[in-house]
Parts: structure tokens; sequence; C-alpha cells
């Protein structure tokens, strides 16, 4: 995507060839800052203190990660251990997993003198492979807000609902959730987007927000509450939200108040949809309810906010009282039954094992 005049993606080796650079997403939407990282403990705090977030990116993030372990230490046991420090980082985003092992399975086989030089390429590859998945979810999903255009909202612009940031800023390029809506603005079709804050770090408000306003998509911000107020109002014509984690089964996890306005959705008719590239699909699990770990947070995320003051500063204030406890569940579940269709690089499977295979028999 362009941020003003230059295209950017979210993370690209650097031109030592050695350290990779991306967005630093803190500071956004008030400050773009680009880091520079050259280690594995640099990679490690990157995805757990969310400098990079999105299960895409972090999955594309803990490639490079490995990289940089195999420039340093090519040995089978670093493969092994950076494997372990990395997946240790953000446990719930599957595509992390995924990636981690994409990278063993292509670099055991092979000598350790040619083990840097493959990791590095395997890395590049995957990168590119997310903004090509993201297309082509891009793509189908904009033949539903193109049907919802010429059937219910002829001449009017079609109202979409996201949650937290599945953009861009979550993948190398495009997103998932908002491909639809980038292809469709492209398209000139019209489209508002209803874009929810996304409490506790309001990813929503600082980075969706930022992603629309950068595309010069139309868009409002609300706060998370509001979603089913909409709904009932008839203001929403769907819903289209992001995934960390889909099952065999097609239940949905994704960052926490999505299971809310799946809800909401389900009481008023509202077409609910999940835009996930296949590597966010975990083949092994079939009980999102049960079987997922979901990731406990620090509580002050929850008690102290990020914000730019009046006179311009960025600063960090709290809002809750120093005595309160605070808990952080950063993702919820699901269902599939709650869930209209998922948007994938095939096309859109029913939230189900049969729907899910027929796209990807392989996996059967």
């Amino acid at each position: 995507m362009n941020v003003g005049d230059r295209h950017y993606r979210t993370i690209w080796l650097n031109e030592d060839g050695r350290s990779v650079d991306i967005i630093d997403q803190r500071w956004l939407p008030h400050d773009l800052r680009v880091e520079t990282v050259d280690s594995v403990a640099g990679i490690a705090t990157a995805i757990r203190d969310m400098w990079v977030r999105g299960a895409p990116l972090i999955g594309v993030t803990a490639a490079y990660g490995v990289a940089i372990q195999m420039r340093e230490d090519a040995s089978d046991a670093a493969l092994d251990k950076v494997w372990h420090q990395l997946h240790e980082t953000r446990p719930t985003a599957i595509n992390l997993r995924w990636a981690l092992d994409e990278m063993r399975r292509v670099l055991t086989p092979l000598p350790l003198a040619e083990r840097a030089e493959a990791a590095y390429r395997r890395a590049a590859e995957i990168a590119d492979e997310d903004i090509e998945l993201n297309r082509s979810i891009g793509r189908h999903g904009l033949e539903i807000i193109r049907k919802i255009a010429a059937t219910k909202k002829p001449g009017e612009p079609v109202n979409i609902l996201t949650h937290c940031n599945a953009g861009w800023l979550a993948t190398v390029d495009y997103g998932t959730a908002t491909a639809p809506i980038y292809l469709a603005t492209e398209a000139g079709i019209p489209v508002h987007v209803y874009v929810d804050e996304t409490r506790p770090r309001n990813q929503g408000a600082q980075l969706t927000a930022w992603e629309m306003a950068g595309h010069g998509v139309p868009h409002t911000l609300i706060v998370d509450n509001a979603g089913g107020h909409l709904m009932q109002r008839g203001a929403v014509d769907m819903v289209i939200v992001g995934t960390d984690r889909t099952t065999a089964n097609g239940d949905v996890c994704n960052k926490i108040g999505t299971y809310l306005k799946a809800l909401a959705a389900h009481d008023n008719g509202v077409p609910f949809y999940v835009g996930l590239p296949s590597p966010t699909i975990d083949w092994t699990v079939h009980d999102g309810l049960t079987e997922i770990p979901i990731e406990e947070r620090s509580g002050d995320e929850v008690a102290l906010v990020w914000g730019r003051t009046a006179s311009g500063e960025i600063a960090q204030v709290r809002i809750s009282p120093d005595a309160t406890p605070s808990a952080n569940p950063a993702f919820d579940v699901t269902p599939a039954r709650l869930i209209t269709g998922l948007i994938t690089e095939r096309g859109v499977a029913h939230a189900s094992p049969e729907g899910l295979k027929a796209l990807f028999p392989e996996r059967g």
C-alpha cells in the first residue's frame, strides 16, 4: 500500500542483505517509524511486544528471524532453539508455527553451508506468497461486495463493519479483511467502513482508521459496543474480520470482541465473513473453544493507553485506579455456526469441515 507517494510493505530486507526493516506499529497513527532488526532477540521482541502484529505478518517476521539465526549459526541445535524461542512469543497465531515449521522443513535436509542463503530465499518467498494470497482473498471478497451493491444498495455505499486490524499492516500487503474493501474502492464501488476501536490496544482506531484514511476509503470510527446498535438500525450491510487461527471445522479465533460482533450480526441477519489465507487454518484442531490456547497479555494494556496530547507529545496515560487489577485475554473464539463464509484465496468456503475440504481437498 502507499503512504503518501511511497509504496510500503510492512517488512523488507535491509540493504545490508542480513537484517530486516519493519514498520514499528506501536507509534501509528501519529508517527511512521521504520526500525532495523538484526538479531533473533530483536525479532522476538518485535513479535512479542507488537512492533509487528497480525498472524500473517508474524509468520513472515519469524521466517526472517530464522534466516538471521542461520547467518549466525546454522547448526541443527540453533535451528531447534530459534524455533522454540520465536514460537513462544505469540502462541495463539497459527501462522507463526506454520512459518517456523516451513523454515525447518526447508532447511533441515540442507548442508550447514547452504542454510543461510536458503533461509533468506524462503523467507522472501513466504512474504511474496502472502501478498498473492491476500490479493486473491480480495478478489473473492470483492464479488460479495459487488453483489450487495447491485442487489441491496444500488447507488448507495455498502456499509461494512470491521474489528481489530486485518489490513495491510497485519500482513505484508493488502490485508485479509481489508483486501476486498480496497479492491472495491479501486473498482469504483462505493463503500463505507465502520471501524471498531478494538480495545485494549486500539488497533482499529490507530491502525485500520489510518489505513482507510491513507487509501481514501470513507470510514467512521466507533466504540466497540456500538456495533450491535448499528446492526439493529440497519446501518451495517456486512461484517468482515480477520483471524489468527481457524480450525478444521470452521471455528475462528480472532481479536477479543469478535465473538460479540458475530452474535449481534447473527441476531440481526447481517452477513458475517472472515478473510483468511490458508496458512491460518489449523487442520489439527477441530474445536476452537477447547483446543486453541488463548494468549493472556499484560493487564497494563487495559489500564494504560497511548495517545497524542494537545502539545503533540505521544504519551501513555492510566485510565483505571492504581489498585484495580486488569485481566487481558487477547482473543476469543467465534463458533462456525455464526459465520456466513470464510473468504480464502481459493474462494468462499462454508464454515464447516465439508466447506473447507471442498476448497482444500488435499487436506482431507
